[in-house]
């Protein structure tokens, strides 16, 4: 997926399986509309080692497939089943939880009791909705909600009463998320766009009369934004503007009365400054910004003096800070090598410690309130590769979490998902350490015969990181060795590498893909001759390179809602993506040998591995006539090719039976073409 402002994020993933809370700091912060043309593509061009984080290569022998007598199989069927969670939000008297999930196998609304105990569906609708907030005085809950996942998002109200449900905007041509209560509940602030425009612009509206005003016209060409925060009083809106390539942002403030906004991060060259909260006294903001060291950092702005105050310094990346309603404590994510903490700090006395929770991927829910209102409790997601996504309740004064979900059906057992290893390997061109999870099956044979899966991930500026992947876990299950490597351009190890691939999509990011095959080879686990490369989105694009660009290298590809012409693509999609693919990739004229270079459609002779494509119908992102085009030139060079278009769904899959029908084309075409033993038989 190309993340940008202009995009909101998905609620439920198919076989990407990318964290919610991920994506949206992603596309909040990493991707903007346009400014900055030469910083990275300096960084490109230069040949010192980028800087890192410290960390130890890994001798491939270390990584060993452990042995386990009672393995369960697993179906698709069952643990696609599993439940996937969306956005949450507290009510007001913290007594009960909304959450986004799947149970019925549509995207809907849930209200469940904050003690625990049977979730009951709020809303039932065959569209998906995403970001359920609720009042302040507790009356409605409003959220967003797309058709077919084309992402032309309407806000609605919900009564957690009764379920009466209303359009607010009923505009299919004008995209609006986003929605944030003002502090008396009688203004809704959210982000709108035209569908053929750029970017988004935040308004505001007056929830008697329906009136509408504008806080933010006349953005400047390439920039957009996001991230509306009310002050305490509800006078004031602080939000977030920047480009497209997320090099350079700023934090406003906008006078409601007037209109009139004012940026209170003002700075010379690339630097990236988001707000995150409100103190409650109003008086200061925090922060998430690359200015202390070049690495995503909290600060927190005093409004008066303009001065910050950096509450982290650090090169592993934290991000979403947030207040306590005391105003005493604040509590951010920290992101170390795929790994997210929850960091709990004492403010007058900066005192810090990460929170007890397993480790896997930690997130504050809640949206923009994590805290109930009385600040007693903390609400968080836990995703782990043992287990999907949850809301928990912490209650930091006698530090104990309480589980308010729960995703596994019945005959899964955590203790059968396999735990994957951190590894880093050197990149060919040895200016970067690589960090990669490999999921090493249960019971294999180390006799160099098994297949293995590379998964890239998507973005380009996304992560793989310790969560539950479905696909991920059944095919480990079925005796796939799966790597999923962090190549140059992943978010989570410092602004220089996200930059790293500027005017190098399918370059040097290709080439650390290819070394991940390579590392597994030398497990003494894998067949060099059944490697398979697999993504979405970016990861789809990665996977189409791949197989037109090292095309010895690989048994099979599996390619999902790919993007395989630069030029067709930016014909097609949204104008805001065209920015970002102009930011990263040059103007399409002026630039035309790389996008021409960097097209995998050109290169479509030389794929030898049999590949199977799958599509969104309406996605907005990477249209279906991307797949299309390569499946014709495909079938026409002779070499073995499925596609499967979902004509119901977008960039990312949400109907239940479609995620399990595409689940099924997979693993039918990888036991067709590269078939496993099952671990289980291998015992």
């Amino acid at each position: 997926m190309k993340l940008t402002g202009a995009t909101p994020p998905l609620v439920l993933f198919s076989v990407s399986e990318h964290n919610f809370r991920l994506m949206l700091r992603l596309i909040t912060i990493s991707c903007f509309l346009m400014a900055a043309a030469s910083l990275a593509l300096s960084q490109n061009q230069n040949t010192n080692p980028i800087q890192q984080p410290p960390v130890t290569l890994t001798d491939p022998a270390t990584v060993v497939s452990k042995q386990k007598s009672d393995v369960e199989p697993v179906t698709i069927e069952k643990i696609y089943t599993t439940r996937q969670i969306g956005g949450s939000s507290w009510s007001p008297d913290g007594s009960r939880v909304a959450v986004v999930t799947n149970i019925s196998g549509r995207a809907n609304l849930w209200i469940v009791p904050a003690t625990g105990g049977w979730p009951k569906q709020l809303t039932i609708s065959e569209q998906r909705q995403i970001d359920p907030v609720w009042s302040p005085d507790g009356n409605w809950i409003a959220f967003a909600s797309d058709y077919g996942g084309n992402e032309q998002w309407d806000l609605f109200l919900v009564s957690p009463k009764n379920g009466e449900v209303i359009n607010l905007t009923n505009t299919p041509e004008v995209s609006e998320i986003d929605a944030r209560w003002s502090p008396d509940s009688k203004m809704l602030a959210f982000r709108s766009k035209p569908k053929n425009a750029a970017p988004y612009d935040i308004q505001v509206m007056d929830l008697q009369t329906r009136k509408i005003s504008a806080i933010t016209q006349g953005t400047p060409a390439g920039f957009d934004n996001s991230d509306p925060i009310w002050s305490p009083d509800g006078k004031q809106l602080a939000y977030t503007r920047g480009d497209s390539g997320g090099h350079t942002s700023d934090v406003f403030l906008a006078d409601i009365a007037s209109g009139h906004s004012t940026n209170v991060t003002q700075h010379e060259g690339d630097k990236l400054f988001q707000g995150t909260d409100w103190s409650p006294d109003g008086k200061s903001i925090l922060l998430t910004s690359n200015a202390a060291n070049g690495s995503l950092n909290i600060g927190q702005l005093t409004i008066a003096s303009r001065k910050i105050t950096w509450v982290t310094n650090d090169k592993w990346e934290s991000s979403n800070g947030h207040f306590s309603p005391d105003g005493k404590h604040a509590v951010w994510e920290t992101n170390v090598d795929g790994n997210t903490d929850l960091i709990w700090c004492d403010l007058p006395s900066h005192r810090k410690q990460t929170l007890p929770f397993r480790k896997g991927v930690n997130t504050l829910a809640g949206g923009s309130k994590p805290f109930s209102a009385d600040g007693s409790r903390l609400l968080f997601d836990h995703n782990g590769a043992e287990s999907p996504s949850d809301v928990w309740v912490y209650s930091p004064r006698i530090s104990k979490s309480q589980r308010l979900t729960d995703s596994f059906v019945g005959g899964l057992r955590e203790e059968d998902m396999v735990q994957p290893s951190l590894i880093h390997y050197q990149s060919t061109d040895g200016k970067m350490r690589i960090s990669a999870f490999v999921y090493m099956p249960y019971n294999l044979r180390k006799d160099g015969r098994n297949p293995a899966v590379v998964m890239v991930h998507g973005g380009p500026t996304g992560q793989s990181v310790n969560s539950f992947n479905r696909l991920i876990q059944y095919l480990a299950n079925q005796g796939y060795v799966v790597i999923t490597p962090n190549f140059r351009g992943s978010s989570g190890f410092g602004t220089e590498f996200q930059y790293a691939n500027r005017r190098d999509w399918g370059g040097g990011d290709l080439q650390d893909v290819v070394a991940s095959a390579e590392w597994l080879k030398k497990t003494g686990y894998v067949d060099p001759k059944k490697l398979v490369i697999m993504g979405a989105s970016y990861g789809g694009y990665m996977t189409m390179m791949g197989l037109t660009k090292t095309p010895e290298v690989w048994a099979a590809g599996v390619s999902i809602v790919p993007f395989v012409s630069l030029l067709t693509e930016f014909q097609n999609e949204d104008a805001g993506l065209r920015e970002y693919d102009r930011f990263f990739m040059g103007d399409p004229e002026k630039n035309r040998p790389l996008w021409e270079d960097r097209s995998p459609i050109n290169f479509v002779s030389n794929i030898k591995a049999p590949l199977l494509l799958i599509a969104g119908g309406n996605d907005p992102r990477d249209p279906p006539t991307e797949a299309i085009q390569v499946a014709d030139r495909v079938k026409a060079s002779g070499v073995q090719v499925e596609i499967k278009i979902y004509q119901d769904e977008g960039h990312g899959f949400s109907r239940l039976e479609n995620i399990i029908d595409e689940a099924n084309r997979i693993a039918a075409f990888l036991k067709k073409y590269v078939p496993a033993e099952s671990s289980a038989q291998q015992h």
